[in-house]
């Protein structure tokens, strides 16, 4: 073989020149007397970069065995473990990431945490860069080979990324109480991972009152059980962004076959949707697709599906066609119990803190609107109690949660004025404010009516608008006509007054 540089075989002098960089390439233009020196100067370079290179390694292997712990199983499977280390130079972290939403995923929600477990491990890093893994261009003389199909399961695969899950959203953790009994039941059945029952389950409800929780649970419940399954939980929103990604990137098809494959596809907010065409065009069809191969589909939104302005009917259809689920307001034995289980958690925390009785019944019985709220009044009053050093009473908390207990006060609003009354005469919402005049639908109506002029501020105008545009005309014949009725219908005196304390409670 033709010896080189210093008396080393061709090919190892080119790795050299490679290897060692400029450094290299002066040693190539030395005499042949400097071969013992060069020889020691390029182990030397050779072990420091090694070393080098070992010890970015050993500090990311401790980061990831970290982050594991921190975001998840399912989490690191899906945006951790994908990624791969470039180097660790001039202070940065540099990563690659098979795809550019990877990228852009991972540096908006994980990045931080990265950086502070890499530091944690003992790398001089000041920041953590994503970049795209570069393709290597094919030749242009070869036809593009398709790539061998695979099966995927939900552990060895990085390819579903949904949404993070949030280890605090359990079943354990979830409160049951009468207003959510059912939603906890339909959501443990599908949990199980068993045969699918009912499809889809559609979860609604208003602000705060578990839909997400259910969601995650359902979640984190599947991938304990049955880590075989491919579960993907997103947003409508992150849907939608993936679906214009792909029409951007020109890849539909790979966006259609990575929807179409999952065993169960779980959709929070899909109320957002709704008047973007194009989307709900795929959405329609990614449902029919998942529901014909026995898929579970699990959807939740702020209102049923009949009520979503702007959603097509084909698709309010098909999310009927399964078990729609209600969500109902929070009572006060629910809201007690929900923070009786804080309180529980907090012990860990402040385990010097006194709890005087009263207190908690009081912010059950002040803070109504929803469980966010609630929670986030008691992590206040707990941290204010522990920083001043007080215990915990009810002047204490009053001076406290001023602002909230200010805001809480109780404002009834149209909208939930006709939910009541239409749940208490056992009729449709969209009857109650649509054109049907049939006695059964006109009377509870009319009721309505009264209870927005009796219990808002709201003008008669403003009254008519929400109750189908009817004109203001309209609403004052409706009330002058329940105040006729009352005097006389015994019933309906008391059907009122029932309304007027559930909305009051």
């Amino acid at each position: 073989m033709r010896e080189g540089f210093v008396g080393l075989p061709t090919n190892r002098y080119a790795d050299v020149r490679r290897d060692s960089g400029a450094f290299g390439s002066c040693l190539a233009m030395q005499p042949p007397f400097f071969g013992a020196l060069a020889r020691a100067l390029w182990k030397r370079l050779a072990i420091c970069k090694a070393w080098a290179m070992d010890m970015s390694s050993d500090s990311w292997g401790q980061a990831r065995n970290e982050l594991l712990k921190v975001v998840g199983k399912n989490n690191f499977t899906s945006w951790i473990e994908p990624l791969q280390l470039v180097s660790f130079a001039d202070g940065i972290a540099s990563f690659e990431a098979p795809t550019s939403f990877m990228r852009e995923w991972v540096s908006r929600n994980f990045a931080d945490q990265m950086l502070a477990e890499i530091k944690r491990a003992g790398a001089e890093v000041d920041r953590v860069e994503v970049r795209v893994r570069a393709l290597r261009p094919a030749p242009a003389t070869s036809l593009p080979t398709p790539r061998p199909k695979r099966p995927q399961r939900n552990g060895d695969s990085a390819e579903l990324m949904g949404a993070p899950l949030d280890a605090r959203f359990t079943f354990e953790s979830f409160v049951v109480g009468k207003p959510n009994e059912l939603a906890h039941a339909a959501a443990r059945r599908v949990a199980e991972g068993g045969a699918v029952t009912f499809n889809p389950l559609f979860l609604y409800g208003g602000v705060g009152l578990g839909k997400t929780h259910l969601m995650h649970a359902i979640a984190h419940e599947l991938n304990h059980r049955r880590p075989d399954l491919r579960v993907l939980y997103l947003s409508a929103e992150q849907f939608m962004y993936r679906f214009v990604q792909a029409l951007r990137e020109r890849q539909i098809m790979d966006f259609k076959e990575l929807f179409r494959s999952v065993d169960v596809l779980m959709v929070d907010d899909v109320q957002f949707i709704a008047g973007k065409e194009s989307t709900q065009e795929e959405f329609f069809h990614t449902f029919n697709a998942l529901v014909d191969q026995q898929k579970q589909i699990v959807i939740s939104a702020d209102r049923a599906p009949g009520e979503i302005k702007d959603l097509e009917d084909r698709i309010k259809s098909r999310m009927q066609c399964g078990l729609v689920v209600d969500l109902h307001p929070t009572d006060y034995e629910l809201r007690l119990g929900i923070l009786q289980t804080k309180v529980d958690g907090f012990r860990a925390h402040y385990p010097g803190l006194a709890l005087a009785s009263g207190v908690l019944e009081f912010l059950a019985h002040r803070i109504t609107t929803n469980v966010r709220v609630l929670e986030g009044a008691l992590t206040r009053l707990f941290a204010f109690a522990s920083l001043v050093g007080r215990e915990i009473t009810l002047d204490l908390a009053q001076e406290c949660l001023v602002d909230i207990l200010r805001a809480s006060d109780r404002k009834v609003s149209i909208e939930e004025i006709q939910r009541k009354v239409a749940e208490h005469y056992n009729v449709r919402l969209a009857d109650l404010i649509g054109p049907k005049r049939v006695r059964t639908i006109a009377r509870p109506r009319q009721i309505a009516m009264y209870l927005a002029k009796q219990m808002t501020t709201r003008s008669l105008p403003e009254i008519g608008r929400r109750f189908g545009g009817r004109d203001h005309t309209t609403i004052m014949h409706g009330i002058r006509k329940v105040e006729e009725l009352r005097g006389a219908d015994h019933q309906m005196a008391e059907d009122i007054d029932l309304l007027r304390r559930l909305l009051e409670a």
